[in-house]
């Protein structure tokens, strides 16, 4: 017993001599991000871990010429310089599994606040274990509608959703028709099948009624699909002016694919994003990708308007060399936002981060997006975020709407295959 005494006894000063790294509580926050990291959408996920990476040294070294939140200035502030810390999940493409790395970043890594998940399928399971446990959780890429309509306590969204996204489609088929003297009547809806994808059809399928226009045909695929012959073929039949598509990469690419074999250009086709901008979409469809129409939340060409835009850019080219995409500025912008947050909470308690989020007030000239800025309702989405639409030309995205920030004229309508 004295032989086992006299050895704690000389183990205390090795004890006291580590407690500090062990207090690094306060020299490391971990944030918990939540990513399709292997499956179909890994292309997709390692950008916006990339994205998501640049954000967090931006915060954790001085980089003052930037007028970026935590910009200047190295680590957090309002909690002695403490570095972030991000730790990354795969969720695969799986809700199920997402919501199972949510807990394990929660209990076994301690983060102190999740963000993702890209697909909103999983970011609803997922957000379901935040609000369960008490931990904040932003989401910066997720669009689907009813993320916001739960009347969870800790769940903040900076992207606009796609009630917002289905208005500006109407809005700029209005001003299209205005602009070019062309008549749309007959809309087709080809939506993928998960919670993002059937939301959005029946957004588009209500407006368009309610605006006068036919819904000629509405076609919701098996997400992941390894063919879509069938369902081009339907949408071919209808005859419809413009086809409005939501898909991940995947079944974009795949989508593309199988138009051109079938010969089938409709009018225009209009994206909800995702998939269509994709950095890998271009690169795996080619020329075929010309004249698509998408709806973005960011292009690099704005930076024309706004330097900091290009400016960030190049900062993710030195490093990763590749362009940000509307997905990847999102991703950034929101690991900046919750950076924010828990500077201004001075706390890494679950309840000061929460409050410092509800409080946020970013302004739109610092931030690499085109909006007007953050700032959450009360459900915690973001009501300063816009919208903006994008067109292919010549291999790459020109933004053509709201008039007044375009930078080309729409090619309308789509170029057949067989003149390309």
């Amino acid at each position: 017993m004295k032989r086992f005494i006299g050895v704690a006894v000389l183990a205390i000063p090795l004890v006291l001599l580590a407690s500090p790294r062990r207090a690094g509580a306060q020299e490391e926050i971990k944030i918990g991000v939540i990513l399709p990291l292997t499956g179909a959408a890994a292309g997709t996920g390692v950008e916006l871990k990339n994205a998501s990476e640049l954000a967090a040294e931006i915060v954790n070294t001085d980089m003052k010429d930037l007028p970026l939140p935590l910009a200047a200035g190295a680590g957090l502030p309002g909690l002695k310089g403490a570095k972030i810390r991000l730790v990354f999940a795969d969720h695969q493409g799986s809700p199920q599994v997402g919501a199972s790395e949510a807990e394990r970043l929660i209990t076994q890594e301690h983060v102190v606040a999740l963000t993702g998940c890209y697909f909103s399928a999983v970011t609803a399971t997922a957000s379901q274990v935040a609000e369960r446990h008490g931990i904040p959780f932003l989401n910066s890429d997720s669009t689907s509608s009813t993320l916001t309509e739960r009347g969870f306590r800790w769940f903040f969204r900076t992207t606009p959703a796609d009630d917002l996204f289905v208005k500006n489609f109407f809005q700029f088929l209005k001003d299209v028709q205005a602009k070019k003297g062309v008549q749309v009547k007959k809309l087709a809806l080809f939506n993928e099948n998960t919670l993002w994808g059937s939301e959005t059809t029946k957004l588009e399928d209500r407006l368009g009624k309610e605006q006068g226009y036919t819904v000629a045909e509405t076609v919701l695929y098996p997400a992941k699909s390894t063919q879509l012959t069938s369902e081009v073929q339907r949408i071919a039949a209808a005859g419809a002016d413009v086809v409005m598509q939501s898909s991940y990469l995947g079944d974009a690419v795949l989508a593309m694919r199988t138009y051109r074999d079938l010969g089938y250009t409709p009018t225009a086709l209009l994206a909800n994003d995702a998939g269509f901008n994709d950095t890998e979409f271009l690169k795996s469809v080619g020329k075929d990708g010309d004249d698509i129409l998408s709806r973005e939340v960011w292009a690099l060409d704005l930076g024309d308007k706004k330097p900091l835009i290009r400016r960030v850019n190049d900062l993710l080219q030195a490093r990763y060399h590749v362009n940000f995409t509307g997905n990847s500025a999102r991703d950034f912008t929101g690991i900046l936002t919750l950076a924010d947050a828990i500077d201004r909470a001075g706390s890494t308690d679950p309840e000061a981060i929460r409050k410092a989020l509800a409080a946020t007030s970013v302004p739109g000239d610092r931030l690499i997006m085109p909006w007007d800025g953050i700032r959450f309702d009360a459900k915690g989405q973001n009501e300063l975020g816009t919208g903006i639409i994008v067109q292919v030309q010549k291999g790459k995205y020109a933004t053509v709407w709201p008039f007044k920030l375009a930078t080309a004229d729409i090619v309308w309508p789509m170029v057949p295959w067989s003149k390309r």
